[in-house]
């Protein structure tokens, strides 16, 4: 915007009231108490203040254009970014624990999870987990899962899994693949079956976060047996909303979430929860809102970090907008009576005179406020504290 020359000017203002100007500050600050706080920010006002001569007490201004624009309106709350999902790795293969990840380390598809008598048990992704050995001839989800990620680690090409039509049958194409794929891992004797536990199915890649008590290498491997606890690799952000604010977020909205470090980057609310909860210490009643980012790298070093993130609660477009700070309180009309709402001061060519306005949307990152008033349009000049 352009700005215009600043002035300098006697504490009493137009129409008498020395404390509007000073009310207009008591105005932003009530903003802020309410939640619709602004400030004027860079790039809004670009007046330069001019030397005056004003008497003592004897303040600064400067002019800012109305303009029309789209605002947002957004709400910060804080919130927690952690990995996504929380699994219980079972073991199925007997024999001698032989070979365990160190906690913190990431298993991907294809991969050792832990070893068994030196023998590697693989991480497969699915939702079904291991419950019986695979062999040529059989069908079912699991088999499904397995020709899925044979043709998804590029041992098998999914035409070539076998006669019948679907994936979830364990034909000539599937043992070829499968054997292939155990001669790669390091297993001493591939068969082109997969017995039970010579695999662990779970939806995502894993990062290790702990082993169950006495887990050890040398320690007997239990089938059935809980062997450690492990999260996804995909970062999530959890807010613990206040249910008052319930209706302003929905699955699918765009969030803006600030990392430790101070940069930004994009999420999608994936899921609002219907059951509150209060905290027994606090008594805020809360439900649990999960946002996915947008761009996961940027997060995936961080664990259990405090975020921060921006709810657009609000959009108005081809908004009459004025910077917050040229709004002027306004006296009550009587004893007694509340405030006479808000006006702005409109500088001109024939002097300075004041516009009563009704206020609108605020946009906190902007710093400008919507605002409506017959005798107020675009183009003309609003007086506001200089920078």
């Amino acid at each position: 915007m352009n700005a215009g020359t600043a002035t300098e000017r006697p504490a009493v203002a137009v129409d008498g009231g020395g404390g509007r100007r000073w009310r207009a500050a008591l105005v932003v600050i009530v903003v802020v108490a309410i939640g619709a706080a602004a400030i004027a920010v860079a790039g809004v006002l670009k007046g330069t203040t001019a030397p005056g001569s004003g008497g003592p007490g004897a303040f600064k201004t400067s002019t800012a254009l109305v303009t029309r624009r789209t605002l947002v309106s957004q709400t910060q709350v804080s919130a927690t970014l952690a990995d996504a999902g929380s699994y219980s790795v079972v073991n199925q293969a007997s024999g001698t624990l032989t070979r365990l990840p160190a906690v913190g380390n990431m298993v991907r598809q294809g991969q050792a999870l832990y070893q068994v008598d030196g023998q590697p048990v693989a991480l497969l992704y699915g939702h079904v987990p291991a419950w019986r050995a695979l062999s040529a001839g059989m069908t079912g989800a699991d088999v499904r899962e397995l020709n899925t990620t044979l043709v998804r680690l590029g041992y098998a090409r999914a035409a070539a899994l076998g006669p019948r039509a679907g994936w979830d049958y364990f034909g000539a194409g599937t043992a070829y693949a499968l054997e292939r794929f155990q001669a790669h891992l390091g297993i001493t004797s591939p068969t082109g079956s997969l017995a039970l536990g010579q695999a662990v199915f779970l939806p995502s890649a894993v990062k290790i976060t702990a082993w169950a008590t006495a887990v050890a290498p040398g320690v007997a491997a239990t089938a059935g047996a809980a062997l450690m606890t492990a999260t996804s690799d995909s970062p999530v952000v959890t807010i613990a909303l206040d249910t008052a604010q319930q209706a302003e977020v929905k699955a699918g909205d765009t969030v803006s979430v600030t990392l430790p470090r101070g940069n930004t980057t994009p999420g999608v609310v994936t899921s609002v929860g219907t059951v509150a909860t209060t905290n027994a210490t606090t008594h805020a009643t809360t439900i649990t809102v999960v946002v996915a980012l947008k761009h996961q790298a940027v997060a995936r070093h961080l664990s259990s970090a405090p975020v921060t993130v921006s709810i657009t609660t609000g959009v108005v477009r081809n908004a009459l907008v004025v910077p917050v700070t040229a709004l002027l309180a306004q006296p009550a009309q009587g004893p007694g009576e509340a405030g006479g709402g808000y006006a702005v001061e409109v500088a001109g060519a024939g002097g300075h005179h004041l516009v009563p306005v009704s206020v609108g949307m605020i946009d906190n990152a902007a710093g400008l406020v919507q605002v409506t008033g017959g005798r107020l349009a675009v183009g003309q000049r609003v007086v506001v504290p200089a920078l």
